[in-house]
């Protein structure tokens, strides 16, 4: 996969993407990275504790979310955007489900859009991605917990987003999917997708885990936000055995080192 001027593996390596949140209200960092000082120190953390793609997020989308304006989602992602493009070389994604933002934020230097509605929310979307010749991740979303076959389900409807995608022209060589862990779904349906990303693999794209913190890893093990560190890294473990490319986490020195032990017993004969 090709993103901004790096080409990543499509099979046995498993990159790190650091979320970098400047957002007052996030469920896990909210407030924390709001200033130039906070969020330079935050992204030069995660490059050198091995953060292979930044992930800048202006909207938080926790349970109960207070939709932005594209305005106001552009003004606080666009110098965070721009800040970290001047600094450090890094691919840079973009969390939104926008085109306004999404189109304002690859001209600042964005090279990744990380659309968690999988393009189905604003039509507008798939064009400004392939227009930009930037790369997407696309993530499985909906408004219930209903499903006839909860992996079937999730998979056919991460074909649909990949489709999407093709037909409005950006390469394959630059689409990732996500199963969505936290949206759409009940815990055990969230502990059942990461037991089954192998079945997501199989579709034919880079697959991204984000599981970082969330509510499935606090409800399973009864802990708050500060003390799951621990139950991400074993999805990230599952993650690698199961040959996903991408994860998405607050930890990345972390999981990063999990990563790489677990990749190098997968890789004894």
């Amino acid at each position: 996969m090709i993103i901004g001027n790096r080409v990543f593996e499509d099979s046995g390596k498993t990159y790190i993407m650091g979320i970098l949140n400047v957002t007052p209200d996030s469920f896990s960092d909210g407030g924390k990275y709001t200033d130039r000082d906070s969020i330079l120190r935050q992204a030069q953390r995660m490059v050198e504790e091995g953060a292979d793609i930044i992930d800048i997020g202006g909207e938080s989308t926790r349970s109960g979310y207070t939709l932005l304006s594209e305005e106001e989602e552009i003004a606080r992602v666009v110098p965070a955007i721009e800040l970290v493009r001047r600094e450090f070389d890094v691919p840079i994604s973009l969390d939104t489900y926008k085109a306004g933002v999404a189109s304002v934020g690859l001209a600042a230097g964005a090279d990744l859009i990380n659309d968690i509605w999988g393009l189905q929310y604003d039509p507008k979307m798939a064009g400004v991605i392939a227009k930009a010749g930037a790369a997407c991740c696309l993530m499985h979303n909906q408004n219930t917990t209903e499903y006839v076959s909860l992996i079937e389900d999730v998979a056919n409807c991460l074909a649909r987003c990949a489709a999407l995608a093709v037909a409005a022209g950006i390469g394959e060589d630059k689409i990732m999917l996500d199963p969505g862990v936290g949206f759409g779904k009940t815990v055990e349906q969230n502990r059942a997708v990461v037991k089954n990303l192998d079945y997501f693999v199989k579709l034919g794209y880079p697959v991204l885990l984000g599981t970082s913190r969330k509510s499935v890893i606090g409800k399973t093990l009864d802990l708050p936000i500060t003390e799951r560190v621990e139950g991400t890294i074993a999805t990230s473990v599952m993650a690698v055995e199961r040959g996903v490319s991408f994860l998405r986490v607050h930890d990345v020195q972390a999981n990063r080192r999990a990563v790489l032990m677990a990749e190098a017993i997968l890789r004894e004969q």
